[in-house]
Protein backbone atom coordinates (compact mmCIF):
# COMPACT_ATOMS: atom_id res chain seq x y z
CA UNK A 1 0.00 0.00 0.00
CA UNK A 2 1.79 3.28 -1.76
CA UNK A 3 -0.97 5.65 -1.09
CA UNK A 4 -3.15 6.55 1.54
CA UNK A 5 -6.87 5.48 0.55
CA UNK A 6 -5.21 1.95 -1.25
CA UNK A 7 -6.26 -0.47 1.40
CA UNK A 8 -6.48 -3.83 1.32
CA UNK A 9 -9.36 -5.62 2.37
CA UNK A 10 -10.98 -9.13 2.72
CA UNK A 11 -14.10 -9.40 0.15
CA UNK A 12 -16.73 -12.03 0.37
CA UNK A 13 -17.89 -12.94 -2.53
CA UNK A 14 -19.89 -15.61 -4.17
CA UNK A 15 -18.07 -18.81 -5.36
CA UNK A 16 -19.44 -20.83 -8.76
CA UNK A 17 -17.92 -23.64 -7.66
CA UNK A 18 -20.02 -23.92 -4.31
CA UNK A 19 -23.43 -24.88 -3.92
CA UNK A 20 -26.00 -22.16 -4.20
CA UNK A 21 -25.50 -19.04 -1.83
CA UNK A 22 -21.79 -19.99 -1.14
CA UNK A 23 -19.46 -17.82 -0.82
CA UNK A 24 -15.53 -17.28 -0.55
CA UNK A 25 -12.90 -14.35 0.88
CA UNK A 26 -10.74 -12.70 -1.57
CA UNK A 27 -7.97 -10.08 -0.97
CA UNK A 28 -9.66 -6.62 -2.38
CA UNK A 29 -7.86 -3.57 -3.23
CA UNK A 30 -9.83 0.05 -1.53
CA UNK A 31 -9.43 2.87 -3.93
CA UNK A 32 -10.58 6.18 -3.00
CA UNK A 33 -10.65 7.07 -6.68
CA UNK A 34 -12.08 4.89 -9.49
CA UNK A 35 -11.39 5.36 -13.11
CA UNK A 36 -14.35 4.88 -15.45
CA UNK A 37 -12.55 4.29 -17.63
CA UNK A 38 -9.78 4.80 -20.11
CA UNK A 39 -10.27 1.25 -21.59
CA UNK A 40 -13.83 1.54 -22.54
CA UNK A 41 -16.91 3.93 -22.45
CA UNK A 42 -18.55 2.75 -19.46
CA UNK A 43 -20.66 5.88 -19.48
CA UNK A 44 -22.03 4.92 -22.97
CA UNK A 45 -22.30 1.20 -22.99
CA UNK A 46 -21.91 -0.29 -19.81
CA UNK A 47 -24.08 1.95 -17.58
CA UNK A 48 -26.28 -0.47 -16.41
CA UNK A 49 -23.23 -2.96 -15.49
CA UNK A 50 -21.94 -0.10 -13.57
CA UNK A 51 -24.87 0.55 -11.18
CA UNK A 52 -25.38 -3.08 -10.74
CA UNK A 53 -21.72 -3.49 -9.79
CA UNK A 54 -21.88 -0.30 -7.75
CA UNK A 55 -24.91 -1.97 -5.79
CA UNK A 56 -22.57 -5.49 -5.04
CA UNK A 57 -20.01 -3.25 -3.97
CA UNK A 58 -17.06 -4.39 -6.13
CA UNK A 59 -15.91 -5.32 -9.59
CA UNK A 60 -13.25 -7.40 -11.23
CA UNK A 61 -10.81 -6.13 -13.44
CA UNK A 62 -8.32 -8.80 -15.28
CA UNK A 63 -5.17 -7.00 -17.00
CA UNK A 64 -4.56 -6.94 -20.49
CA UNK A 65 -1.33 -8.81 -20.26
CA UNK A 66 -1.91 -11.05 -18.09
CA UNK A 67 -4.72 -13.29 -16.51
CA UNK A 68 -4.89 -12.99 -12.51
CA UNK A 69 -7.99 -10.84 -11.62
CA UNK A 70 -7.98 -8.37 -9.23
CA UNK A 71 -10.98 -7.60 -7.03
CA UNK A 72 -12.12 -3.92 -6.60
CA UNK A 73 -14.03 -2.95 -3.84
CA UNK A 74 -16.28 0.17 -3.32
CA UNK A 75 -16.51 0.25 0.17
CA UNK A 76 -13.47 3.24 0.46
CA UNK A 77 -14.23 4.94 -2.65
CA UNK A 78 -15.04 8.62 -2.72
CA UNK A 79 -14.94 9.52 -7.01
CA UNK A 80 -15.38 8.16 -9.68
CA UNK A 81 -14.41 9.89 -12.83
CA UNK A 82 -16.15 8.92 -15.80
CA UNK A 83 -14.31 8.95 -19.54
CA UNK A 84 -17.09 9.03 -22.50
CA UNK A 85 -18.01 10.36 -25.82
CA UNK A 86 -21.13 10.23 -25.03
CA UNK A 87 -22.99 10.24 -21.38
CA UNK A 88 -26.15 10.58 -22.65
CA UNK A 89 -27.20 7.44 -21.68
CA UNK A 90 -25.42 7.13 -18.23
CA UNK A 91 -26.99 10.75 -17.33
CA UNK A 92 -29.82 8.80 -16.10
CA UNK A 93 -27.97 7.15 -13.01
CA UNK A 94 -26.55 10.17 -11.86
CA UNK A 95 -29.51 10.33 -9.21
CA UNK A 96 -28.65 6.96 -7.94
CA UNK A 97 -24.85 7.73 -7.91
CA UNK A 98 -25.00 11.08 -5.79
CA UNK A 99 -27.68 9.10 -3.61
CA UNK A 100 -24.50 6.58 -2.53
CA UNK A 101 -22.60 9.53 -1.26
CA UNK A 102 -20.33 9.62 -4.11
CA UNK A 103 -18.32 12.38 -6.15
CA UNK A 104 -17.71 12.29 -9.75
CA UNK A 105 -16.99 14.20 -12.99
CA UNK A 106 -16.63 13.79 -16.13
CA UNK A 107 -13.81 14.26 -19.20
CA UNK A 108 -15.85 14.32 -22.06
CA UNK A 109 -13.96 13.44 -25.14
CA UNK A 110 -16.20 15.64 -27.81
CA UNK A 111 -14.00 15.83 -31.20
CA UNK A 112 -15.33 16.40 -34.51
CA UNK A 113 -14.44 13.59 -36.88
CA UNK A 114 -17.89 13.37 -38.26
CA UNK A 115 -16.77 13.73 -42.20
CA UNK A 116 -13.77 11.94 -41.80
CA UNK A 117 -15.16 8.29 -40.65
CA UNK A 118 -12.52 8.12 -37.89
CA UNK A 119 -15.58 7.64 -35.04
CA UNK A 120 -18.00 5.40 -36.44
CA UNK A 121 -20.39 4.90 -34.06
CA UNK A 122 -20.56 8.16 -32.53
CA UNK A 123 -23.96 10.54 -32.59
CA UNK A 124 -23.12 13.89 -34.85
CA UNK A 125 -21.19 16.20 -33.16
CA UNK A 126 -24.12 19.09 -33.22
CA UNK A 127 -26.24 15.82 -30.94
CA UNK A 128 -23.24 15.42 -28.98
CA UNK A 129 -23.04 18.91 -28.15
CA UNK A 130 -26.18 19.33 -26.59
CA UNK A 131 -25.29 16.28 -24.39
CA UNK A 132 -22.42 18.25 -23.31
CA UNK A 133 -24.12 21.06 -22.34
CA UNK A 134 -27.79 19.30 -20.68
CA UNK A 135 -24.49 17.72 -18.99
CA UNK A 136 -23.03 20.55 -17.90
CA UNK A 137 -26.53 21.92 -16.30
CA UNK A 138 -27.13 19.12 -14.15
CA UNK A 139 -23.41 18.31 -12.75
CA UNK A 140 -22.38 21.89 -12.78
CA UNK A 141 -19.46 23.17 -15.29
CA UNK A 142 -16.48 22.81 -12.78
CA UNK A 143 -17.15 19.02 -13.09
CA UNK A 144 -16.95 18.28 -16.89
CA UNK A 145 -13.84 18.83 -18.61
CA UNK A 146 -13.92 19.03 -22.25
CA UNK A 147 -11.02 17.29 -24.32
CA UNK A 148 -10.26 16.86 -27.89
CA UNK A 149 -8.51 13.59 -27.60
CA UNK A 150 -6.66 12.83 -30.08
CA UNK A 151 -5.54 15.22 -32.88
CA UNK A 152 -5.14 14.12 -35.73
CA UNK A 153 -3.97 14.84 -39.06
CA UNK A 154 -4.19 13.80 -42.80
CA UNK A 155 -4.10 13.67 -46.19
CA UNK A 156 -7.48 15.52 -45.72
CA UNK A 157 -7.46 16.91 -41.88
CA UNK A 158 -5.16 19.97 -41.44
CA UNK A 159 -3.96 21.71 -38.80
CA UNK A 160 -6.09 24.82 -39.79
CA UNK A 161 -8.96 22.51 -40.60
CA UNK A 162 -8.77 20.86 -36.84
CA UNK A 163 -8.47 24.53 -35.25
CA UNK A 164 -11.89 25.30 -37.61
CA UNK A 165 -13.53 22.11 -36.25
CA UNK A 166 -12.20 23.11 -32.91
CA UNK A 167 -13.63 26.90 -32.94
CA UNK A 168 -17.33 25.73 -34.18
CA UNK A 169 -17.36 23.36 -30.91
CA UNK A 170 -15.66 25.65 -28.48
CA UNK A 171 -17.90 28.78 -29.34
CA UNK A 172 -20.89 26.29 -28.11
CA UNK A 173 -19.58 24.54 -25.15
CA UNK A 174 -17.07 27.35 -23.63
CA UNK A 175 -19.44 28.74 -21.46
CA UNK A 176 -20.34 24.95 -19.96
CA UNK A 177 -16.62 23.85 -18.92
CA UNK A 178 -13.65 25.53 -17.46
CA UNK A 179 -10.86 23.55 -18.81
CA UNK A 180 -9.74 22.39 -22.11
CA UNK A 181 -7.90 19.34 -22.67
CA UNK A 182 -6.27 17.75 -25.55
CA UNK A 183 -3.63 15.36 -27.23
CA UNK A 184 -1.68 14.79 -29.97
CA UNK A 185 -2.05 10.99 -31.81
CA UNK A 186 0.32 8.93 -30.86
CA UNK A 187 0.81 5.90 -33.92
CA UNK A 188 4.48 4.67 -33.99
CA UNK A 189 4.83 3.33 -30.64
CA UNK A 190 1.33 1.14 -31.27
CA UNK A 191 1.34 -1.70 -33.44
CA UNK A 192 -1.95 -2.27 -33.10
CA UNK A 193 -2.75 1.59 -34.05
CA UNK A 194 -0.60 1.19 -37.15
CA UNK A 195 -2.36 -1.90 -38.39
CA UNK A 196 -5.91 -1.06 -37.72
CA UNK A 197 -5.23 2.35 -39.21
CA UNK A 198 -3.98 0.22 -42.49
CA UNK A 199 -6.26 -2.20 -42.03
CA UNK A 200 -9.47 0.03 -42.32
CA UNK A 201 -8.21 2.28 -44.94
CA UNK A 202 -6.78 5.15 -42.75
CA UNK A 203 -3.12 4.69 -44.35
CA UNK A 204 -2.62 8.80 -44.49
CA UNK A 205 -3.47 9.35 -40.35
CA UNK A 206 -0.39 10.87 -38.74
CA UNK A 207 1.56 12.35 -36.12
CA UNK A 208 2.38 15.74 -36.02
CA UNK A 209 5.56 17.44 -36.60
CA UNK A 210 7.38 19.76 -34.01
CA UNK A 211 6.47 22.39 -36.37
CA UNK A 212 3.05 21.47 -36.52
CA UNK A 213 3.01 21.40 -33.05
CA UNK A 214 3.71 25.22 -32.43
CA UNK A 215 0.96 26.00 -35.17
CA UNK A 216 -1.56 24.44 -33.66
CA UNK A 217 -1.04 25.98 -30.28
CA UNK A 218 -0.47 29.30 -31.46
CA UNK A 219 -4.20 29.26 -32.85
CA UNK A 220 -5.65 27.39 -29.87
CA UNK A 221 -4.32 30.32 -27.77
CA UNK A 222 -5.74 32.71 -30.20
CA UNK A 223 -9.59 31.28 -30.23
CA UNK A 224 -9.26 30.83 -26.15
CA UNK A 225 -8.33 34.54 -25.66
CA UNK A 226 -12.62 34.47 -26.15
CA UNK A 227 -13.34 31.77 -24.44
CA UNK A 228 -11.06 32.14 -21.64
CA UNK A 229 -10.74 28.43 -20.47
CA UNK A 230 -7.54 26.58 -19.02
CA UNK A 231 -5.76 24.67 -21.45
CA UNK A 232 -4.04 21.38 -20.82
CA UNK A 233 -1.55 19.14 -23.36
CA UNK A 234 -2.35 15.19 -22.33
CA UNK A 235 0.46 12.95 -21.58
CA UNK A 236 2.99 15.49 -23.68
CA UNK A 237 6.73 15.79 -22.95
CA UNK A 238 7.06 19.11 -25.03
CA UNK A 239 7.17 22.45 -22.98
CA UNK A 240 3.63 24.45 -24.41
CA UNK A 241 3.58 27.42 -21.78
CA UNK A 242 4.32 29.90 -23.86
CA UNK A 243 0.81 29.49 -25.29
CA UNK A 244 -0.53 29.06 -21.93
CA UNK A 245 -0.75 25.21 -21.97
CA UNK A 246 -0.15 23.30 -19.54
CA UNK A 247 0.85 19.66 -18.52
CA UNK A 248 -2.24 18.00 -18.76
CA UNK A 249 -3.93 16.55 -15.35
CA UNK A 250 -7.54 14.49 -16.81
CA UNK A 251 -7.41 12.57 -13.28
CA UNK A 252 -6.41 15.96 -11.57
CA UNK A 253 -4.76 17.22 -8.16
CA UNK A 254 -6.65 20.36 -8.68
CA UNK A 255 -9.37 19.97 -9.91
CA UNK A 256 -10.59 17.22 -6.68
CA UNK A 257 -9.76 19.84 -4.50
CA UNK A 258 -11.45 22.63 -6.16
CA UNK A 259 -14.61 21.02 -6.94
CA UNK A 260 -14.26 18.35 -3.32
CA UNK A 261 -12.56 20.07 -0.98
CA UNK A 262 -15.14 19.49 1.68
CA UNK A 263 -14.58 16.10 1.59
CA UNK A 264 -11.98 15.26 4.50
CA UNK A 265 -11.10 11.88 3.23
CA UNK A 266 -10.27 12.93 -0.12
CA UNK A 267 -8.30 15.44 0.77
CA UNK A 268 -6.48 13.70 3.61
CA UNK A 269 -5.33 11.44 0.67
CA UNK A 270 -4.22 15.10 -1.66
CA UNK A 271 -2.73 16.74 1.60
CA UNK A 272 -1.96 14.25 4.55
CA UNK A 273 0.62 17.04 5.29
CA UNK A 274 -1.54 19.60 5.65
CA UNK A 275 -1.82 18.86 9.41
CA UNK A 276 2.03 17.93 10.35
CA UNK A 277 1.16 14.37 9.42
CA UNK A 278 3.40 12.00 7.02
CA UNK A 279 2.50 10.26 4.01
CA UNK A 280 3.23 6.54 4.17
CA UNK A 281 6.20 6.50 2.66
CA UNK A 282 7.82 9.26 4.14
CA UNK A 283 7.35 13.35 5.12
CA UNK A 284 5.57 15.12 2.40
CA UNK A 285 7.58 16.34 -0.55
CA UNK A 286 8.18 19.51 -1.82
CA UNK A 287 7.47 18.18 -5.66
CA UNK A 288 4.13 18.92 -7.05
CA UNK A 289 1.38 16.48 -5.76
CA UNK A 290 1.37 15.36 -9.34
CA UNK A 291 4.94 13.47 -8.65
CA UNK A 292 4.52 12.07 -5.39
CA UNK A 293 0.89 11.16 -6.23
CA UNK A 294 0.88 9.89 -9.53
CA UNK A 295 0.02 7.20 -11.52
CA UNK A 296 2.06 4.70 -12.00
CA UNK A 297 0.40 2.90 -14.50
CA UNK A 298 0.36 5.86 -17.12
CA UNK A 299 3.28 7.16 -19.12
CA UNK A 300 6.03 9.49 -17.75
CA UNK A 301 4.70 12.65 -19.28
CA UNK A 302 1.30 11.82 -17.58
CA UNK A 303 0.45 13.87 -14.79
CA UNK A 304 -2.85 11.92 -13.35
CA UNK A 305 -2.58 11.08 -9.71
CA UNK A 306 -3.67 7.50 -8.97
CA UNK A 307 -6.51 6.10 -9.50
CA UNK A 308 -7.69 2.46 -10.32
CA UNK A 309 -9.40 1.96 -13.76
CA UNK A 310 -12.21 -0.86 -13.84
CA UNK A 311 -12.71 -0.93 -17.61
CA UNK A 312 -11.77 -4.02 -20.10
CA UNK A 313 -9.81 -3.96 -23.70
CA UNK A 314 -11.27 -4.36 -27.03
CA UNK A 315 -15.43 -3.54 -25.70
CA UNK A 316 -15.77 -0.67 -26.46
CA UNK A 317 -18.15 -0.24 -29.60
CA UNK A 318 -17.45 3.16 -30.87
CA UNK A 319 -14.82 1.56 -32.83
CA UNK A 320 -12.73 4.54 -33.55
CA UNK A 321 -9.94 3.78 -35.48
CA UNK A 322 -6.97 5.42 -33.99
CA UNK A 323 -7.83 3.29 -30.40
CA UNK A 324 -5.08 1.60 -28.44
CA UNK A 325 -7.59 -0.18 -26.68
CA UNK A 326 -9.32 -2.47 -29.16
CA UNK A 327 -7.59 -5.09 -30.59
CA UNK A 328 -10.24 -5.58 -33.48
CA UNK A 329 -13.89 -4.80 -34.41
CA UNK A 330 -14.24 -8.34 -34.72
CA UNK A 331 -13.04 -8.77 -31.60
CA UNK A 332 -15.03 -5.73 -29.89
CA UNK A 333 -18.30 -6.89 -31.53
CA UNK A 334 -18.28 -10.35 -29.77
CA UNK A 335 -17.49 -9.25 -26.40
CA UNK A 336 -20.29 -6.59 -26.68
CA UNK A 337 -22.76 -8.71 -28.13
CA UNK A 338 -22.34 -11.54 -24.96
CA UNK A 339 -22.18 -8.54 -22.74
CA UNK A 340 -25.32 -7.36 -24.33
CA UNK A 341 -26.90 -11.02 -23.92
CA UNK A 342 -26.45 -11.52 -20.47
CA UNK A 343 -27.34 -8.19 -19.75
CA UNK A 344 -30.87 -8.95 -21.23
CA UNK A 345 -31.38 -11.66 -18.90
CA UNK A 346 -30.82 -9.34 -16.03
CA UNK A 347 -27.12 -11.19 -15.76
CA UNK A 348 -24.75 -8.29 -14.84
CA UNK A 349 -21.07 -10.57 -14.13
CA UNK A 350 -18.70 -9.05 -11.81
CA UNK A 351 -16.37 -7.77 -15.05
CA UNK A 352 -17.17 -6.35 -18.57
CA UNK A 353 -16.37 -9.66 -19.92
CA UNK A 354 -15.55 -12.74 -18.70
Amino acid sequence: MRWRGWERLPLEIGDPGLPDGGTQTVDAIAPLIVSASRSTDIPAFYGDWFISRLRSGYVTWKSPFWGKPVYVSFQKTRLFVFWSKNPEPFIQNLNTIESGGYGYYFLYTLNDYDRDGLEPNLPPVADRIETFIRLSERIGKGKLLWRFDPLILSDAITVRSLLERIELIGDRISPYCERMIFSFVNIEKYAKVRRNLRTRGFPSVREFTDAEVREFCAGLADLNRRWGLSLFACGEPRDLSAFGVLPGQCISFDLIRKEFGKDPILMDLLQPGRAGQQTLTGPLPSASPSRWLKDPGQKNACNCIVAKDIGQYSTCMHLCVYCYANTSPLRVTINHQRHGENAGRGIFSDSIIR
